[in-house]
């Protein structure tokens, strides 16, 4: 077995024993306070009802759901009277309360990943453990009583345990994937500023909120972060559009016969493959497949199409000027700067490059001279290896030559506590 098949089933592993506990003791303990049980769970349920598909790399978020599940774990008192619910107890609400809340989800084909649910097992159980047995056994209210203090240490063990979301999280990926696992940490720690410092601030508020005004604080304490969610989905739509617009405009390379067949598509997911094995960010992830998806668009210009439109075989003059043309023609899209900049530097030579320019150039160089079969693969990857004096930077080669020994791109996704 791979090691990362088996960090992904040590990863689902833990969470299925951990479930398994939280059952079991309650099923043994019977169910302490139903009526903080239902409340939380009715919540986390809804907020998993309210969670939407994402699209193929996209992040899956359920903010309502963890924020309700994380302000169940660090519930001490409601309406100031002390809690009896366990670390176990509320492992198993919320796990109760998810599968409920994604049934509909599974019914159309859309629901989480085993990956997602492990994590929310896992996380929701540190937290949970992290506090309960501090407060009932006393220690948090005498060092730290009820003011701010006690708020400063929720907020501080909601942001731990995003930080071992995160660190967990990069682990998977990294072991689905096998990226480096620097990049796809920092990706996570940046996700953790966005949606994620969200959920943290709403665990905490709804914690104090039950436990200073009762159950009744929950659902005016859900409305703030059900609003972000809103919005967040509509941006989501915004960058779908956008998303959508840009593979439009690359196909239009082949509707008019300038590029074979899926040639953008296979540039853009191996171009995506590569700047994460050189450890881009995702901002720069994103500008890289938007500009590989682009990347030959200043063919639609040319008055006689290049011969299978292979411009990796061209003059580097002539190379030169369709990129130039390209760059022009994505100006005039509305797409962001960025992505103008790498298509029109793809043909410069490397040293002058921008790392996503790199990345492109090479790609694209190996989809067309790859053809079909190993043996071309392996001279086509043998060409670019001889262009590293000028053409192809070498650190990108050896990337790509590393992506396509474990089989080629492979899509990321990730997520953090939503």
């Amino acid at each position: 077995m791979r090691p990362g098949a088996l960090t992904v089933g040590a990863v689902h592993g833990a969470a299925l024993l951990l479930c398994l506990a939280g059952f079991g003791a309650t099923l043994w303990q019977g169910l302490d306070e139903p009526g903080n049980a239902l409340a939380f769970g009715t919540l986390i349920a809804l907020g998993e009802l309210a969670r939407w598909g994402a699209a193929p790399g996209e992040r899956e978020p359920a903010p309502l759901a963890a924020a309700g599940a994380l302000a169940y774990a660090l519930l001490g008192t409601s309406a100031g009277a002390p809690t009896t619910h366990g670390a176990l107890q509320i492992v198993a609400v919320t796990v109760a309360a998810g599968l409920a809340g994604i049934v509909p989800h599974i019914a159309r084909g859309r629901g989480p990943g085993l990956d997602h649910l492990a994590r929310r097992i896992l996380t929701v159980g540190f937290a949970a453990l992290c506090f309960q047995p501090l407060y009932n056994s006393g220690a948090v209210t005498e060092h730290l009583g009820q003011g701010p203090a006690y708020a400063l240490f929720l907020v501080l063990l909601l942001a731990l345990t995003a930080l071992c979301d995160a660190v967990l999280a990069a682990l998977v990926l990294r072991a689905r994937t096998g990226f480096p696992y620097g990049p796809l940490l920092r990706d996570e720690l940046r996700a953790l500023l966005g949606i994620g410092s969200a959920v943290c601030a709403t665990g905490t508020v709804m914690a104090l909120g039950v436990a200073a005004a009762g159950l009744w604080a929950l659902p005016v304490l859900a409305v703030p972060l059900l609003l972000t969610q809103v919005s967040f989905r509509r941006y989501a739509a915004v960058r779908t559009v956008n998303r959508q617009t840009i593979a439009s405009l690359a196909r239009a390379t082949e509707i008019a016969g300038c590029t074979p067949p899926g040639h953008a598509r296979r540039v853009a997911a191996l171009s995506a493959a590569v700047g994460r094995e050189l450890g881009l960010s995702g901002t720069e992830l994103a500008v890289l497949e938007h500009a590989a998806l682009m990347h030959d668009i200043g063919q639609l210009s040319l008055v006689d199409p290049v011969a299978g439109g292979a411009t990796a075989v061209l003059p580097a003059e002539e190379q030169r000027r369709i990129a130039l043309l390209g760059g022009e023609v994505v100006r005039r899209t509305g797409v962001p700067e960025a992505v103008a900049v790498v298509v029109e530097r793809q043909a410069d030579p490397y040293r002058e490059q921008p790392p996503a320019a790199r990345i492109v150039r090479a790609v694209n160089a190996y989809d067309d001279l790859a053809g079909d079969g190993a043996g071309a693969a392996l001279d086509a990857l043998e060409r670019l290896r001889l262009g590293t004096a000028r053409d192809y930077h070498p650190d990108v080669v050896e990337c790509l030559a590393r992506v396509l020994a474990r089989g080629g791109a492979a899509g990321v996704t990730s997520g953090v506590l939503g």
